[in-house]
C-alpha cells in the first residue's frame, strides 16, 4: 500500500482520497468531468452526494487513529437548542412544534482543539478538496469557514446518544464518517424542507411530532464522504447503539470569505470552555 505522504506542502487530497474510484483531482475531462456532473445530478435531485470509500483504508485508519487520540482531551456537551439553533421565535404559539428546544450529548472537538498539522485539518485545507465541493455545489465561489471554533469539528456519539433535528449555520455541510457505530447512528434528513425565503412548515411538523415517512434514512460506512444541504435541510442522527462511538469529522464551507459564526450560536453548541474563552478576551479587549 502507498505511503501517506506527510509533507506539510503536499496537497493531503493525493495522499488520502481514493482518487482512482474519486478522481477530484482532474474533474475537467473524462472520467473526472463525468463523475463531478454525476454528483452535482445527485445533488440537485436528492440535495445529498453521498461517496462511499472516499477516502483510503490506510488512510482511514490513520485518521481514525489520530481522531481517537485526540478525543480523550475533548468536552462532552449537552447541547441544548431549537431546530435553527438561535432563540426562538416569541411570535410562535406556545404549543409550536420548532419552538420546542432539543437536547443531546456529543465529544466534540472544536476547530480550535484540532492542530494544524493533524491529517484531518490538512485534509479539510486542501484547495482541491474545497474546489471540489464547490463545484459540486456549482458555486462561482467558496470558502473554508474561518469561525474559529466551527471551521472543522470532529464529533463523537457514545452508544446512547444521538444528534437532534437541526439546520446547519451554512448551507451545505460536509461530513467524512471517520468510524462507524456498531449499530444505529443513522443519518436521518427531510430533504429541502426550506429556502433562504421560505419554509414548508407542515413537512417541518410532521417530522418533529414523529413522523418520518417523508424523510430519508440511511447508515453510512467507515469512509463516506458526504455532501448535503445542511441549512436547508432539517436533519438529526438516530441513537447509537452497541459499543463502538460513531466518529464523524464535520467540514464548512460559505460563499462568504472570512465568514463567522455569532458568538451566542458558538456558546449555544460548545458550553462553558467557548464562553470563558470569549468572556476573558471581551475582559481583555476593555482593559487594553
Amino acid at each position: 500500500m502507498p505511503e501517506i505522504n506527510r509533507d506539510p506542502d503536499a496537497d493531503m487530497v493525493l495522499s488520502l482520497v481514493d482518487l482512482v474510484r474519486y478522481p477530484i483531482a482532474d474533474l475537467e475531462s473524462g472520467k473526472g468531468a463525468a463523475f463531478l456532473k454525476a454528483c452535482q445530478d445527485q445533488m440537485e435531485e436528492h440535495g445529498w452526494c453521498n461517496l462511499d470509500g472516499f477516502v483510503r483504508p490506510e488512510a482511514l485508519e490513520a485518521l481514525a487513529g489520530e481522531s481517537n487520540a485526540l478525543l480523550p482531551c475533548a468536552e462532552v456537551l449537552t447541547i441544548k437548542r431549537n431546530i435553527y439553533q438561535g432563540a426562538i421565535d416569541p411570535t410562535l404559539p406556545k404549543d409550536d412544534p420548532r419552538r420546542k428546544e432539543y437536547t443531546h450529548v456529543a465529544t466534540q472537538l472544536a476547530d480550535d482543539q484540532l492542530p494544524g498539522d493533524t491529517l484531518i485539518q490538512r485534509l479539510y485545507q486542501s484547495e482541491i478538496l474545497t474546489d471540489f465541493v464547490r463545484r459540486v455545489q456549482k458555486k462561482e465561489v467558496l470558502h473554508r469557514c474561518a469561525d474559529e471554533f466551527q471551521a472543522l469539528n470532529v464529533v463523537a456519539l457514545h452508544p446512547g446518544s444521538w444528534h437532534a433535528w437541526h439546520y446547519d449555520t451554512t448551507e451545505c455541510t460536509v461530513t467524512l464518517l471517520l468510524q462507524a457505530a456498531e449499530t444505529g447512528g443513522e443519518f436521518a434528513f427531510l430533504p429541502n424542507s426550506r429556502t433562504a425565503e421560505t419554509e414548508d412548515r407542515e413537512a417541518v411538523d410532521r417530522l418533529l411530532a414523529g413522523d418520518m415517512s417523508h424523510a430519508k434514512t440511511f447508515g453510512r460506512s467507515a469512509g463516506t464522504f458526504t455532501l448535503f444541504r445542511g441549512g436547508y435541510s432539517l436533519h438529526g442522527v438516530t441513537e447509537v447503539e452497541g459499543a463502538i462511538p460513531r466518529v464523524t469529522a464535520i467540514m464548512t464551507y460559505d460563499e462568504q470569505e472570512g465568514r463567522v459564526i455569532s458568538d451566542d450560536i458558538n456558546m449555544r453548541i460548545y458550553g462553558d470552555r467557548v464562553k470563558k474563552i470569549l468572556a476573558d478576551r471581551a475582559a481583555t479587549s476593555i482593559n487594553a
